[in-house]
């Protein structure tokens, strides 16, 4: 039995699959070359079938991507998997990760087959992917609820046929570690050819037990581990990935492998991400959250200042907490900025670029004394649409409140395809006042389902950052602003929103693992 573990990361796919989470082709790559500075061994860049944005990122991450494996989901469908291959054909080192669903439910209700046909299906799209592959994954989709003899069967017929990685995913997030550990367990033991392939595990978080259900999964013999940075990810997440490599690599009396991420790199990936998709990080988050490493118990601070291990179990430095201290502010020179962009995984792909970046740090630098590596992210992974998509900006912003007097007023004025615009609302608050002006400039029509601030570093002059999450028609975006002023942050957050849902919408996957 190996004794690396694989790191599998989904945060591009399945992480995407989180409401509002959609990511565009530049911020998958910035996202996908983080992981490969993580170390991690395969990136699922996404699902080349749902849309031709997916297929284009996927392509634009094989290319960019040279020491991660690149890895593109397929349903047992002849399309997909053709899709998937066409996708990773520029990867230094492909996958095509196929599935389909093994439980009585799923075979029953969703797909209405028989487990023959089930069987088969499964069969044909190994074969199919091996021939444009050589490196095939194959899943069981609620693998947690499906019957193990069953199970048994179609894994030992996917190893026959060429996958050599088998993934066990708890697709719903009904399995308990100790009940999931045994079905592992018991299939190394009941398949055949188990020892032809590698066993992985994919676990969501419905029950809270992704990342134990993982951790128990890998003691019981498992080698790859499917999870995604922050534990982003459709419903309830999935394993983080934080988690599952730090448990692993401090507690190495009870696991005797190790896996070959460089986690130093953790904390700033973990930013990357949750800056790109309006996702804050908790901060009592386990290894990224904001307290993760901080004592204010009396007891605690003496204890860890006399000693550290008798209160941490890990350094902070080890998984990237003492990359966040380069302070930057107006004085600081164009070689100072784009060195700490480098630093912290942005590389301009030209002086062009660079310069426009620069621009906007110094005008931030204007109005913020010091400018922390949080600004910084804010600054870059603002969601970048092309003059023809971004219809709509905001001019000026005006706001109005006295204290008890009661409805407060705002008055923005935006250009609209060029034109002009000018309106005046009332509101409970600034911020509903400045929205209900500017939806009836735009008349979007649009649901807000989620309204974020999010402070990105200590102290008054602090920019807020906004996440705003409009649905219409089905479709969800989310539109990100930041400014030292939120009101200003909350309106450019709108307006991002807004821009998005007027751009060409993004087809969903119909199926997932």
């Amino acid at each position: 039995m190996s004794d690396q573990l694989i790191i599998f990361d989904t945060t591009l796919r399945d992480g995407e699959q989180s409401p509002g989470a959609s990511m565009t082709k530049d911020e998958k790559v910035r996202i996908g070359l983080a992981l490969e500075r993580l170390n991690v061994d395969v990136i699922e860049a996404g699902f080349a079938a749902a849309s031709p944005g997916d297929f284009d990122a996927i392509a634009a991450v094989a290319s960019a991507v040279k020491n991660s494996r690149i890895c593109s989901l397929a349903r047992a469908v002849e399309s997909d998997i053709e899709q998937a291959g066409a996708a990773i054909a520029s990867a230094e080192a492909g996958r095509i990760h196929t599935f389909i669903a093994t439980s009585p439910i799923h075979m029953q209700h969703k797909l209405r087959m028989q487990p023959d046909q089930v069987v088969e299906r499964a069969v044909q799209a190994v074969n199919q992917a091996r021939n444009l592959c050589d490196d095939v994954e194959f899943s069981c989709e609620d693998a947690g609820r499906s019957e193990i003899d069953f199970l048994a069967r179609i894994i030992e017929a996917a190893i026959d046929a060429g996958a050599r990685t088998i993934n066990i995913p708890d697709t719903v997030g009904y399995a308990i570690p100790d009940a999931f550990a045994e079905m592992i367990s018991q299939l190394l033991v009941k398949v055949p050819n188990a020892d032809k392939a590698v066993f992985s595990v994919h676990c969501h978080n419905d029950l809270g037990l992704a990342v134990a259900n993982s951790l128990a999964a890998v003691r019981a013999g498992a080698r790859q581990v499917e999870c995604t940075i922050n534990g982003l990810g459709e419903r309830a997440g999935n394993a983080a990935l934080e988690e599952i490599v730090m448990a692993v690599r401090t507690r190495q009396d009870l696991f005797k492998i190790d896996s070959q991420i460089n986690t130093q790199h953790i904390v700033p990936a973990s930013r990357l991400v949750s800056s790109i998709t309006g996702f804050p990080v908790q901060p009592n988050k386990a290894i990224v959250g904001a307290n993760a490493f901080a004592h204010e118990s009396g007891i605690h601070q003496d204890g860890v200042l006399k000693h550290r291990e008798t209160y941490e179990i890990m350094a902070a430095e080890d998984v990237g907490w003492s990359t966040n201290k380069m302070v930057l502010g107006k004085h600081s020179g164009r070689n100072a900025f784009n060195t700490r962009m480098e630093e912290l995984g942005h590389h301009f792909a030209n002086k062009d670029d660079l310069d426009e970046a620069f621009a906007k740090f110094k005008d931030l630098a204007d109005r913020k004394h010091e400018i922390f590596d949080e600004d910084l992210q804010s600054l870059i992974s603002q969601v970048e649409l092309s003059p023809q998509e971004e219809r709509i900006r905001l001019l000026d912003l005006q706001v109005h409140c006295n204290l008890g007097k009661d409805p407060r007023h705002a008055s923005v004025v935006l250009d609209v395809d060029g034109q002009r615009q000018v309106e005046m609302a009332e509101g409970d608050g600034p911020v509903d006042a400045c929205f209900k002006a500017i939806e009836a400039i735009v008349q979007s029509k649009a649901s807000l389902l989620l309204y974020s601030v999010n402070a990105l570093t200590g102290g008054t002059d602090s920019q807020g950052e906004v996440t705003v999450r409009l649905e219409k028609a089905g479709r969800i975006v989310n539109g990100q602003g930041a400014d030292p002023d939120i009101v200003v942050a909350s309106a450019l957050a709108y307006i991002k929103a807004v821009n998005l849902l007027n751009s060409n919408a993004k087809a969903n996957p119909q199926e997932t693992v």
